[in-house]
């Protein structure tokens, strides 16, 4: 499919937008959820690592058992970084201000060029280094301030792994495409449950907490990736990451709207600079590309 097909490009924009608002719910469900860090991990992993697996099987069906089979070793570090990318970004969002774990992770798409650079060789445009660049000025800007608390300093240390945890798993997809991604991302999910599982206290949990957790791990998680699959199907790439990267800006803005959970000082001056960046970046990316064509439906 090209771009000359503007109802599988509109469907593939509404995909890409609803995926973006299922991400951008995490704040609010972290600041709700009264329960343990470690005991929240572990039920969210079991109910959306089963609700991706569900989904992978009513759509492959037949190839299920196939698609399984060809899941090597790049399937099982991409399940690992993922999962620690799970327990640090949670983690992040846990211990820091919303805004400030979103904004450090915001530079993914700059670590992600750094490291494909190192481990496989894959050479970063003039825009994305220059991008880059003024990103890193405003995360240097944000850290400067921690709100005066090591809690603050930590949580921004934890976005910073999952920063480079998502990184690696991006170029891990990037070097192995064959790496089934809704059985990989099911199974990081549930390995995540499994190292959280000896932490947590998962009989301790309220109904009412379990009941946010089921919602959190069905629309956040599991609904997010089925959408951004859906989305990646009907985009050129470059589209599909400016769709996913509103999620930056809208996880701490409902958490600001609902909660009044207002960024620091640091965020306010180095979040808009590292969201220049990436905005600026990907649009110039998007008009460079914009004749691309689409990858087909299989």
């Amino acid at each position: 499919m090209s771009l000359d097909n503007p109802r599988q490009y509109r469907l593939g924009l509404v995909y890409g937008a609803i995926s973006a608002l299922a991400w951008s719910s995490s704040g609010l469900f972290i600041r709700h959820i009264g329960t343990d860090l470690m005991t929240m991990l572990f039920w969210r992993g079991l109910f959306s690592g089963t609700c991706v697996f569900l989904f992978f099987v009513y759509l492959e069906r037949s190839r299920v058992p196939g698609i399984l089979r060809r899941m090597g070793w790049p399937s099982v570090w991409t399940m690992i970084f993922s999962a620690a990318s799970m327990v640090t970004g949670i983690g992040s969002m846990y211990y820091t201000a919303i805004a400030d774990a979103m904004v450090i992770y915001a530079t993914v798409p700059f670590v992600t060029a750094a490291v494909a650079f190192v481990f496989i060789g894959e050479r970063p445009s003039r825009s994305t280094l220059i991008a880059s660049g003024v990103a890193m000025v405003g995360v240097l800007v944000m850290l400067t301030d921690s709100h005066g608390e090591s809690g603050g300093l930590f949580g921004k240390f934890l976005a910073a792994v999952m920063t480079l945890c998502v990184a690696a798993m991006a170029t891990l997809m990037r070097k192995h495409r064959d790496v089934p991604m809704l059985p990989a991302m099911a199974g990081s999910a549930w390995l995540c449950s499994l190292v959280t599982f000896w932490f947590a206290a998962p009989l301790t949990v309220t109904a009412v907490d379990l009941r946010l957790i089921i919602v959190f791990a069905i629309v956040q998680n599991a609904m997010g990736l089925i959408f951004y699959t859906a989305s990646t199907r009907r985009l050129p790439a470059a589209d599909a990451s400016l769709l996913t990267a509103l999620e930056v800006p809208l996880t701490p803005l409902w958490v600001w709207l609902v909660l009044s959970e207002v960024p620091s000082a640091g965020t306010l001056v180095g979040g808009p600079i590292v969201l220049a960046a990436l905005f600026g970046h990907i649009l110039y990316e998007v008009q460079r590309n914009h004749s691309a064509p689409v990858a087909p439906l299989p």
